[in-house]
């Protein structure tokens, strides 16, 4: 960049430079052509032409053509007027360079040291001829330091030149470091991502055009970084939730073929036994046949609960909601248990009317039974309960307890998985399927809601779960 701004800048300058000094030569010429036109002129009107020379010396004394030199010649080259010394129209036999020139531009110039006087370079200017063609008149100047004055350009341009090259230097200087600073920048940054390495800290590019290109090539590279690394991230936790979904459609069917064997083993027992022995007594027939429907009862009662998981999860978009008043589904099942005696346990409630769910009222109402099936069958206690704990703008938060005996805590994080059973010989014979609590929890699922397991202090377990408020946008 300076090179190309150097070269411009000495070519303007070459250019302006000689513009200048032709400009200044040819004003020195016009000068000597006035003069050698006024001594045309004096011959021409028939004056006197040695006396009016004389009278042009005097003149140009107190100037810059002081020791003017001027000979006239006849077309023949005969000397007929002078001032100063005669200027030879010949050199070594040939006609002088100023002369030969005017012989074919019809005036000419140069700049050479006289013949007659040769310790004083002068500036010869010739020739300028009469109309007849008769007489011509060749002028000298000694070159002195006032006429390479006159015709010189000022040195004070070298002094702007000078400074102008400084000038353009420093900002070619500036500018390129600056620009070569952001490209720097962004010569790392490519290096970098090239190879895969942590990119470091932020790039501080230059505020400008560049910069800001510079900013969002680097902004677009880490928004992708950050894509690939959630994408790669999505995929493992998609294999991972593969793997977790084979698995457990593994274990839920081992499961499944545990639980169905033993009341299908049992039911198969008791028919075989009746098949086997038609000599048994009517009472031991009507035993068994009871014990066979019992099972049954269990086995259907299993196939339903699974039906209602799979509904839950695959149908969970599906599945209606409404504007439900939760007291009153509260106050519903209080009611009917009332009118079921369920063993010795107490149901209770701490609910304030006007508690709107956005829900299905028969979802909340299996939900909330299938709780306290679990807890007559499981905690051994004599009261369990819900009550409202909190509130905010989106969501209630809801507490069902018992005075039982509560878990363990090994067994807390495992209450929600199918068929799995604490005292497992003791909830078979209970009637239990196992898969009451993972109802509950998709049914709250699917509602919007999330629930959690813990014991409670001083004994007991409690079950804390959210459900939505209605509101108008629910209505939308």
């Amino acid at each position: 960049m300076i090179v190309l701004l150097w070269t411009t800048i000495g070519v303007l300058v070459y250019f302006r430079y000689n513009s200048e000094k032709d400009l200044k030569t040819e004003h020195l010429n016009d000068d000597l052509r006035l003069i050698n036109s006024r001594v045309i002129a004096a011959y021409e009107t028939n004056m006197d032409i040695e006396p009016f020379m004389k009278f042009i010396s005097k003149y140009y004394e107190n100037s810059e053509f002081n020791g003017i030199r001027m000979s006239v010649y006849s077309s023949d080259g005969n000397l007929l007027y002078c001032i100063g010394a005669p200027i030879p129209s010949q050199v070594n036999g040939n006609l002088t360079p100023e002369l030969s020139e005017a012989t074919i531009n019809g005036t000419g110039t140069s700049l050479r040291r006289s013949t007659v006087d040769k310790n004083q370079a002068y500036y010869f200017f010739g020739a300028r001829k009469s109309s007849d063609g008769k007489i011509y008149v060749h002028t000298a100047m000694p070159y002195t330091r006032a006429l390479e004055k006159s015709i010189s350009v000022n040195n004070d341009i070298w002094i702007v030149v000078g400074l102008v090259l400084l000038a353009t230097t420093l900002i070619a200087y500036f500018s390129t470091r600056y620009i070569g600073r952001n490209l720097k920048l962004l010569h790392i940054f490519a290096n970098r991502a090239a190879k895969g390495e942590p990119l470091g800290r932020e790039y501080a590019f230059p505020h400008d055009e560049l910069g800001d290109i510079s900013r969002e090539i680097v902004k677009i590279y880490r928004d992708r970084l950050a894509a690939n690394e959630r994408s790669e991230r999505e995929h493992k936790i998609a294999i991972r939730a593969t793997e977790d979904k084979i698995r457990t459609t593994k274990e839920l069917t081992n499961n499944i073929n545990h639980e169905l064997k033993t009341p299908v083993g049992v039911i198969k027992g008791y028919l075989d036994t009746i098949a086997d022995h038609p000599e048994m007594d009517e009472a031991s027939r009507m035993r068994f046949i009871r014990k066979a429907q019992e099972h049954m009862d269990r086995m259907c009662n299993m196939l339903n609960d699974l039906s209602s998981i799979n509904r839950l999860e695959d149908g969970a978009s599906g599945v209606m909601k409404e504007k439900v008043d939760f007291h009153e589904v509260i106050f519903n099942i209080n009611t009917e248990l009332e009118n079921i005696k369920l063993s010795e346990m107490k149901f209770e409630y701490d609910m304030p009317p006007g508690l709107y769910i956005s829900g299905n009222y028969n979802l909340l109402y299996a939900m909330i039974m299938n709780l306290i099936r679990n807890a007559n069958f499981h905690s051994h206690g004599t009261v369990c309960g819900i009550k409202l704990i909190k509130e905010n703008k989106r969501e209630y938060t809801f507490s069902f307890y018992d005075d039982g005996t509560g878990v363990s805590e090994e067994h807390l994080p495992h209450l929600f998985d199918r068929f799995y059973r604490i005292d497992k010989g003791r909830s078979r014979k209970m009637g239990g399927t196992g898969l009451g609590l993972p109802i509950v929890k998709n049914t709250i699922n699917v509602q919007g809601g999330a629930i959690r397991v813990q014991n409670r202090k001083p004994h007991g377990l409690e079950f804390v779960f959210t459900l939505v408020k209605w509101t108008s946008k629910n209505q939308e």
